[in-house]
Parts: C-alpha cells; structure tokens; sequence
C-alpha cells in the first residue's frame, strides 16, 4: 500500500454550494471496517463517503453549538452575579437608611412617635389628655355638686324641698304623738298579758323559742328561692331551656338542687341539666358548698351545679363570684332587690357553656372562641360592677354614665348569646334560637 499523503489547502475548496477534495485518503479503522462491509453487500461507496461526511459535519457543528453555549452561559451568570451583587449593596443602603427613619420615628427612647404618645397621655405628663377630661370632670362635679346643696339647704322660695320639708316635719310630729300613745297603752296591755301568761310559759318555753326560729328561717329562705327559680325560669326560656322548681321535691335521696334546668329541652331532647341551689344565709362554710352543690349534682342527675346567694358578703369564704370549681361547680350572686340579673345571666352562661362542651358527642365547639367570649364577659361584667360602684353615691349628677353601664350590660349578653351559638348543635333551628334571645331580652 502506498503512504497516505496528507490533504493540503489546496485540496479542499468550496465550490458554489459544493465542497471539492482532491486525493482524499481515510485510513480510519471503524470507516475502513464499514466501507468494507458496503462494498460485500454491494452498496456504492460514494455514499458511504457522502454520509460520513455529512454526519461528521452536523456533530461538528453540534460540538460547536455547546461551546458556544457554555461560553453564553458563563457569560451570563457572571453578568447576573455582578447585578446581584450591585442590587444587594443599594438594598442594604436602602434598608440602613429605612432603618434610620424608622428609629427616629418609633425608637422607644429616641423616637419622636414616643415622645408625642408620652406627652399627650402619660401618666406623668402635666399635659396628658386624661389628665385635662379628669380635671374638667372633677370641677364640674363639684360646681354641680356645690349648686345642688345650695339650692337644696336654702331656706326660701328656690330649694324645691322647703315646703315638703316643713309639711313632713309637721307630719312626723303628729305621728310621733299618736305613736306616743299607742304605745303607752300597749305597753300597759302587753304587761298585763304577761303577768296572766307567765304561769303558762314554763315548759313550753325551749319548744315555742325553737318552732319560732325554725319558722323565721323557712319564711326568709323560702322567698329567696322562689325569686331566684323565677329569674331563672325567664332566663332559660330565653336560651331554648326548660326550669323547674323542685326545692320541695325529694329525688335520689334528698332535695339539694331548688332548681333545675334541662339544657335544650324546648327543641328536643335535653343535652344535659344544671341544678341550683339558692341560700340566703349569713355563714355558709365554702366544705360544706362545695359537699352541698356535690349532692345537688347527685340527686338532681345534674352535669353541673351553681350555688346563688344575694350578696358577695354572704359568698363563701375563700371563694369568689363566678368562680369555678373542679369544673363541675360555681358561686354566683342574684339580689331580687335589685333590678340587674346580669350576674345570674353570666353564671348561667358560663355553666351551660361548660357542660355542653364536656360532652363527647359535641365536636364541632370552638373551644377557644367560647373560652376567649367567657373571658370578655367577665371582664366588661367586671366594669359594669366597677362603674356601678362609682355610682352609688353620684347617681343624680351623672346620670349619662347609666347609659354607658346599660350599653356594656347589652354587650355582656352579647358575649353570652355568643356563647350559647358556639355551644349549640348543628342542626338546631336558628330562627328558634332568634325568638329566644328576643324573648330574654
């Protein structure tokens, strides 16, 4: 075989749309070994040339495609880092100096925002704007307070009380003299009855002393617990509830629990009961509430029970209103003297609220929102008390604070109708429920 002479330069030009080699020489194994195998089969090998060419070129190009896009993409990134990199320098710029602003305005020591806060409604502050409504408060108090007790101590024709004054003082002389004498003759009848009763009062004395004392302590519990089973009733009417008096009525061993109440028995079946028991008594020791509301549970087949007294003196001791007890109990205050239930309403809200979520089958209660909506009634009842307070001894100068406690009120049965839907069960009939808040309130 003769040597293979190299392809020069001028052995390869373009030609138009052509490309001429002259002299080409392939000494490549694979081509060799398939030009071979062509020309066995009796294939024509110029197009085995063509070919190989052709595709020789197309991967060429392809080669050079990636190359070229390596390159454009290298390219690119360090363009794209060096843009990050500028944007990264004016953002810290721009957040250093944002940053700035912001200390300037709400820093807690330097910040102007601050500042303004602190003098128009700090405490210590001479110019607080608290400062300023209290003291115009304060004086008009006072100038009203100084013009009522002028006009009313005023011995003329101004003080609107001078001539009752004088007609009830004339009044109560004369009664004072008629009383005088009754009394002087009943004092001489009584002792002439008990020197003739003296003889019969031996024995019987202890016994008609203890009938006396027990009477006296029936007559004065028994009307409590009718007023509070009244008010109640009114409010379990107005929740879908049923109450019933049963202070009289003996059931699983005994009467603890005057009343009872059957959790939405008015649309159905009921979803659980709360007993109450209602005393109206100086000392009641917070063992012997807590063994007493127990047995009202028991007895009354009840999920819950609440103790109600009129006053918080006669709360036990210990204890606090509204407070709750091993989760099943709790001490709440109704005064039949007064005209706020609020407290009652509070107390039954909390404690129905409590059983229906400690049944299992209510699993669609927000927990958290029945929670968060006792909270808020609490506190807004914790005002209404406050405000309350404050009023006693001012009620005719500020009678415009009544209407701000009326409207906190609205806003504790607000938060306890708030209760009642988060505890009632899907399906209940809403417009029902509607009717029965219209009728509470």
């Amino acid at each position: 075989m003769d040597p293979i002479t190299p392809i020069t330069a001028e052995q390869v030009r373009l030609l138009g749309d052509q490309l001429l080699i002259d002299g080409l020489t392939v000494d490549d194994e694979a081509t060799i070994t398939l030009a071979r195998e062509r020309e066995q089969a009796g294939e024509s090998l110029d197009e085995l040339v063509s070919q190989a060419i052709e595709i020789g070129a197309r991967i060429l190009q392809r080669e050079q495609t990636a190359s070229d896009t390596e390159f454009v993409k290298a390219e690119f990134e360090r363009q794209a880092h060096e843009v990050e990199q500028q944007f990264n320098e004016s953002a810290q710029k721009v957040s250093e100096g944002f940053k700035e602003k912001i200390d300037a305005t709400f820093d807690a020591d330097a910040g102007l925002l601050p500042k303004l806060l602190d003098q128009y409604f700090g405490e210590n502050s001479s110019t607080a704007v608290q400062k300023k409504v209290e003291a115009l408060v304060q004086e008009m108090l006072r100038t009203h307070r100084e013009a009522l007790t002028k006009q009313f101590t005023a011995d003329d024709e101004n003080n609107p009380l001078n001539q009752f004054q004088k007609a009830a003082v004339e009044k109560i002389k004369t009664a004072s003299d008629i009383q005088s004498k009754q009394l002087l003759e009943m004092t001489r009848t009584l002792n002439e009855m008990q020197q003739k009763m003296a003889a019969a009062e031996g024995e019987a004395k202890g016994a008609d002393a203890l009938a006396a004392e027990h009477a006296k302590s029936a007559a004065k519990g028994r009307p409590y617990e009718e007023s509070v089973a009244a008010a109640i009733a009114e409010i379990a009417h107005g929740r879908g509830d049923i109450s019933e008096h049963v202070g009289e009525v003996t059931e699983g061993g005994g009467k603890k629990g005057d009343v009872v109440v059957d959790v939405e028995a008015q649309n159905g079946p009921p979803r659980g009961r709360i007993a109450f028991e209602a005393k109206n008594v100086k000392e009641f020791p917070r063992s012997k509430m807590i063994k007493t509301l127990d047995d009202a549970r028991h007895q009354r087949s009840a999920g819950y029970a609440v103790l109600v007294v009129p006053t918080d003196p006669q709360v036990p001791a210990n204890t606090r209103v509204l407070e709750e007890i091993h989760g099943d109990k709790l001490v709440i205050t109704y005064d039949p003297d007064s005209d706020s239930t609020l407290v009652l309403e509070t107390g039954y809200a909390l404690a129905r609220a409590r059983l229906l979520m400690a049944r299992e089958e209510i699993g669609d209660i927000d927990v958290a929102a029945v929670t968060d909506a006792a909270e808020k009634a609490l506190e807004t009842l914790a005002a209404v008390k406050k405000i309350k307070a404050s009023l006693t001894g001012a009620k005719t100068q500020i009678d415009a604070s009544s209407a701000s406690v009326d409207e906190m009120a609205n806003r504790v049965r607000e938060h306890l109708d708030a209760i009642c839907e988060l505890t009632r069960a899907d399906g209940d009939d809403g417009d029902d429920a509607d009717e029965n808040a219209d009728a509470a309130s």
